[in-house]
């Protein structure tokens, strides 16, 4: 057995960022539409824009989304190849 765990904090970080269902949610339909925005978010999944936004938070922290600026708009698309693996994982 490995003892640097260490070297797992990363991959921790990344699981915990998406341990939660709304953020998978958000990840898998970023991951089926390529790139989105705050506003089509809240109305597909029907919730305040300011929650939406603490959640695109958490995973930007993580490493899983990245948001580019367009004028006023920002566009979420998923980052991290890893991710996209354990999604397909877990929709199977």
């Amino acid at each position: 057995m490995d003892m640097n765990y260490n070297k797992y904090d990363e991959d921790a970080e990344m699981l915990k960022a998406l341990a939660h269902p709304v953020r998978l949610c958000i990840v898998n339909g970023l991951l089926g539409k390529g790139t989105c925005n705050v506003s089509f978010m809240q109305n597909c999944l029907g919730m305040p824009q300011s929650t939406v936004s603490q959640h695109l938070q958490k995973l930007r922290v993580a490493g899983i989304v990245k948001g580019e600026r367009t004028g006023t708009e920002i566009t979420y698309s998923v980052c991290n190849p890893k991710v996209e693996k354990i999604l397909e994982i877990l929709n199977t």
